[in-house]
């Protein structure tokens, strides 16, 4: 027997796999990777579990024309498992019937970014060109990760929602110039394993660690300490979830009071600083949000709030915010206040200094600023221009025809008859799972391309099996990474799955644009030509190796990108008149006329605080006193290989960890290991307890991804065996201005779970008839 080893591109990063005789035998990390992540090796396991979906397969109420109900109903039936020829025959007849019937905007092209990390099979790309070709469809518009954020930043410093990531200090400018970091959310190393499309090296952590070699001073403002690596001896300022636009308010009043602000910066660079001090003072509304005030709402102590004001002030600082501090009620008021905060503070557009988001989040970001054009699947025009905001998915199932308000706009819900799901997991990243589940029920037919039975598939009319990336040939190129790596096939695909392309070119053919869909290229013709395209983009003295090169060579590398990048707060300080901004004002609108003429309750012209709708200072706390964090998960990535073998060790007697203070364990009576219940007026899942100071006290912290497992599918309240936190959440918009979700605002309690634990469904397949 021979034994290969090929390249493997993932999120998660760069790995060789090691194959013998077709024959997956492990997957080892790249030996030029600082700091692997240990999902790659994971993946092995999951290749050929019991959880692949091996046939396609019909849902047997929808195959027979039963109602929805009972055990007839969607994550509660049986599945039929059919021929190709009859899927598809399914699926394109149930396509032209919805179109000639509903219109195209009754199908709903439902998708998320990170199903895979080539260029070519990027299930969004291959799902959107299909629908847009045959008709259109109804898109969504933002992202779960970042919504609010996406929304807000073009009004406050102008350009795209993600042109931020190269106008703020790289790491090595931030080891070379910056003094002192403000990390508001953390740095939380475990989040830097991934970044979307790959990468070749993971490279945050030795930046990091170059930063306080250099004597870089980290602060960490975060419910849990964890969220900043030991090695940056971070000071960790505790902080009740939920409250970071007070503390930012009680740092801005400070300075303001005691003159240590940059007035040339706000005078010349900003607009609108007047009526924010304004309401800062209190003299709009009579409460000056001084540090006392932060104080009683934070949990942070006054002098420590003014000491931090002085230190911002005095030192060559960076304010830091992670995109968990906006997944919450108002989530646009962080991502605001601490631009604000950045521009009073003196650093902004000075090197290594000023403000920034996502550092930590996704491994490229602060590493490398931007990276030059790779091309990937070609979209197409949609004809139909409806969209609902990423996060509003349920109310337009339950509620369609009524209007929302989104940035400025007035949108009326669709109608949506056939949601189309290829890539993601919604039945992991939406809240409130058994809202989503009622909502769920309310269109004709839900089609799903999935590799697993996943609780979406297990939701799903029609399951189409996909091959997994290690299952074709692609090629990878990340998120500011300049690196492009060959993905050839590692294996054949598991039974009878095919690629996503596969499946909707024979899709394409039954409704008669094949041609269109495809352009008559094998997807083998579709990666060189991609290559071929991101080589002629190159700008005129730099050069990538010819396709057959590359791929025998598995890797090459794109020039960097050295910029200039639009909107640069250096130029911005420098000249302001000669380098505005793309605001309406040119300058950074710490006030917004825009905003503020949308007259939304909850969201105004300029950063405000709003009580949010639960947190630990609301009258709701007294029957719910734990907040509970749902932060992205060490074991894996979102819910991806939550079946892998790294997040499986990760679990306590199979569910997902969940930790709290000692203090609050003991006080009802937990101990390390058991398993508990989590619980409030929306539901309650099960997880394993560990204890642990790092969390603060009135906090728990249970990671998001676990494939829920309902013991009653549809039923509302049903018991989660698996430990999803997102059975706990409420379905509520940031604000009227983003409709983001807030996915962080939870109250629950927590207790020993005495009964008999019950078996686990999450990783095994529904009942199949052949």
């Amino acid at each position: 027997m021979t034994q290969e080893r090929k390249p493997v591109a993932t999120h998660w990063g760069s790995y060789t796999a090691v194959v013998d005789s077709g024959r997956l035998v492990r997957i080892e990390p790249h030996p030029d990777d600082p700091a692997p992540s240990p999902i790659g090796p994971g993946m092995v396991k999951a290749a050929d579990d019991r959880a692949r979906v091996l046939r396609p397969a019909v849902r047997r109420g929808w195959l027979e024309g039963l109602p929805r109900t009972g055990d007839t109903a969607r994550g509660s039936d049986a599945f039929v498992e059919v021929s190709w020829d009859k899927a598809l025959a399914l699926v394109s007849s149930e396509l032209r019937r919805v179109r000639a019937e509903h219109g195209d905007s009754a199908v709903f092209g439902g998708s998320y970014g990170w199903a895979s990390a080539g260029r070519f099979h990027h299930a969004q790309g291959q799902l959107h060109r299909f629908l847009a070709l045959g008709g259109g469809y109804t898109d969504a518009r933002n992202t779960y990760s970042t919504a609010a954020l996406e929304v807000v930043l073009p009004h406050v410093i102008g350009g795209h929602p993600w042109s931020y990531q190269s106008r703020m200090p790289m790491w090595d400018e931030i080891a070379d110039h910056g003094e002192l970091v403000v990390a508001f959310g953390g740095l939380a190393l475990k989040n830097s394993q991934i970044n979307p499309g790959g990468l070749a090296r993971h490279q945050t952590r030795d930046l990091q660690r170059r930063c306080r070699q250099a004597g870089v001073e980290f602060v960490s403002v975060s419910p849990i300490r964890k969220d900043t690596a030991a090695f940056l001896d971070a000071q960790w300022l505790p902080i009740t979830p939920n409250t970071d636009t007070a503390a930012m308010l009680g740092i801005a009043h400070t300075m303001l009071v005691n003159n240590w602000h940059d007035e040339d910066f706000l005078t010349r660079c900003c607009t609108g600083f007047d009526r924010f001090a304004a309401y800062l003072t209190g003299e709009t509304d009579g409460t000056p949000k001084d540090a006392r005030w932060a104080a009683r709402i934070t949990g942070i102590d006054p002098e420590t709030i003014t000491d931090l004001a002085r230190r911002l002030t005095t030192r060559r600082s960076l304010i830091m915010v992670n995109y968990a501090i906006q997944r919450a009620d108002h989530g646009e008021q962080p991502i605001w206040m601490s631009v604000v905060l950045a521009a009073m503070a003196g650093s902004m557009g000075r090197p290594g200094g000023g403000w920034g988001s996502g550092y930590a989040t996704m491994d490229a970001t602060g590493v490398h600023p931007d990276r030059p054009f790779v091309a990937t699947i070609p979209p197409a025009p949609n004809p139909v221009t409806d969209f609902i905001p990423v996060a509003r998915i349920a109310d337009t199932l339950l509620h369609p025809g009524h209007v929302i308000d989104y940035d400025g706009q007035r949108l009326t819900l669709p109608d949506l008859r056939l949601i189309y799901w290829c890539g993601g997991n919604p039945f992991h990243h939406h809240q409130d799972l058994h809202r989503l589940a009622r909502a769920w029920q309310a269109p004709d037919t839900i089609v799903v391309h999935e590799a697993w039975w996943n609780t979406t598939a297990k939701f799903a009319d029609i399951v189409l099996p996909v091959a997994t990336s290690l299952e074709r040939d692609d090629f990878a190129a990340g998120f500011s990474d300049p690196h492009l790596t060959a993905m050839p096939k590692v294996r054949e695909p598991a039974g009878q799955s095919r690629t996503d392309h596969h499946i909707f070119a024979d899709l394409a053919a039954r409704l008669g644009y094949e041609h269109e869909f495809t352009q008559s290229r094998t997807e083998t013709q579709w990666l060189r030509h991609l290559y071929e395209q991101t080589q002629a983009a190159l700008t005129p003295g730099h050069t990538l190796p010819g396709f057959d090169d590359f791929w025998h060579n598995h890797t090459a590398e794109l020039p960097p990108s050295t910029g200039p990048f639009p909107g640069n707060f250096a130029d911005l300080r420098a000249d302001p008149q000669q380098h505005p901004l793309q605001t309406p004002s040119g300058r950074i609108e710490i006030f917004s006329d825009t905003i503020d003429s949308f007259g939304y309750d909850d969201c105004a012209g300029h950063p405000t605080w709003y009580e949010p709708a639960e947190w630990l200072g609301s009258d709701q706390a007294r029957r719910f006193p734990l907040h509970l964090i749902s932060n992205q998960p060490a074991s894996r990535l979102h819910s991806q290989y939550d079946n892998g073998t790294h997040s499986l060790d990760s679990k306590i007697h199979g569910r997902e960890p969940a930790t709290l203070n000692p203090a609050d364990a003991a006080a009802r009576g937990i101990q390390d290991g058991t398993i508990v219940r989590i619980h409030n007026d929306r539901g309650s899942c099960l997880a394993g307890a560990i204890l642990s100071d790092t969390v603060m006290p009135g906090v728990i912290q249970l990671s998001t991804g676990a494939w829920w497992d309902p013991v009653h599918p549809g039923q509302t309240g049903t018991l989660d065996r698996h430990g999803n936190p997102n059975s706990l959440t409420y379905d509520r918009p940031c604000s009227r201005l983003s409709q983001g979700p807030s996915a962080h605002s939870t109250l629950v309690d927590v207790e020993p779970y005495d009964q008999p634990l019950p078996d686990l469904h999450a990783h095994t397949p529904p009942h199949l008839n052949h």
